[in-house]
C-alpha cells in the first residue's frame, strides 16, 4: 500500500505552499490496519513540548505554519529502516490542512503514525491513525509489532449496506457499520485481516497467527 491521498496532499502543500482556496480536511474511513500499512512510521511516544514554526517554501507568500512537537520516543513499530531517531514530529497548525492538536504535557502517551519527508522529517495529520495509547485495545497493541503488517497485501472493504459480499480471495469485509452502526466497533478494535499461505485473506483475533488457527469467516 502506498501513502494515502491526504498524506500526499500534505506533502504537496509543504512543497508548494497552501493556496487560499483550501478550506477543509476530509478523511476517508479506514480500518486501523490500513492506516498502519499506509504509514511510513509507527511509534509510541510522549509529547514533551510544542512550538509554531514557519515551513520553508519556494513561495514566501504561501508559507505554512506548522506545529513542531518535541517527542520522547518510547518504541518504534515501523520505519526503523528509514529513520533511526525521532526528536520532532510536524503537523499543520491549521486544522483545515489536516493539522492535529496533541497534549504536550509529557504525560499522555500516543500511538503516532505518519509519513517521512525527503529530509527525514516526520509529518502527522488528522487522516493518520493517532490515538492516546490507553485508548487502544489489547488486540490493537499486540498487532502493532507484526500482525497488522502481515495483512498489508490484503484488501479491507467497508460494508455500509446489504448485500455486501467478497469480490476477491484477498479481501476482508469490514462490517462494523452494518452490525453496530458505528465504523470503529469490535472488528476495527479487535481483528486483523491476515493473508494466509494460499494468498487468501481472513479476519484473525488472538495469539500468534498461523494457517491452522485462522478461521474462514467474512465477519467476526
Amino acid at each position: 500500500m502506498g501513502a494515502s491521498l491526504p498524506s500526499l496532499w500534505l506533502a504537496l502543500l509543504l512543497t508548494l505552499g497552501a493556496p487560499e482556496s483550501v478550506r477543509g480536511c476530509t478523511c476517508a474511513p479506514s480500518h486501523p490496519q490500513e492506516q498502519i500499512c499506509d504509514a511510513a512510521i509507527v511509534i509510541r511516544a510522549k509529547i514533551s513540548s510544542e512550538k509554531v514554526i514557519l515551513a520553508a517554501s519556494a513561495e514566501p507568500f504561501h508559507s505554512i505554519k506548522l506545529i513542531q512537537y518535541e517527542i520522547k520516543l518510547i518504541k518504534m513499530f515501523k520505519g526503523f529502516e528509514k529513520i533511526k531517531d525521532i526528536q520532532f514530529v510536524y503537523t499543520p497548525l491549521d486544522s483545515s490542512l489536516c493539522g492535529i492538536k496533541l497534549e504536550a504535557n509529557n504525560k499522555k502517551q500516543y500511538l503516532l503514525t505518519g509519513q517521512i519527508s525527503a529530509d527525514n522529517k516526520v509529518y502527522i495529520q488528522l487522516c493518520n491513525l493517532i490515538e492516546p495509547w490507553d485508548d487502544l485495545s489489547f488486540s490493537q497493541k499486540k498487532s502493532l509489532n507484526q500482525r497488522f503488517q502481515m495483512g498489508c497485501e490484503c484488501k479491507i472493504t467497508a460494508c455500509y449496506t446489504v448485500p455486501c459480499s467478497l469480490q476477491a480471495p484477498n479481501e476482508c469485509l469490514w462490517t462494523d457499520w452494518l452490525i453496530e452502526r458505528r465504523l470503529y466497533g469490535q472488528q476495527a478494535r479487535n481483528y486483523a485481516c491476515i493473508m494466509r499461505s494460499d494468498g487468501s485473506c481472513t479476519w484473525y483475533r488472538g495469539g500468534p497467527p498461523t494457517d491452522k488457527e485462522l478461521i474462514d469467516i467474512t465477519e467476526p
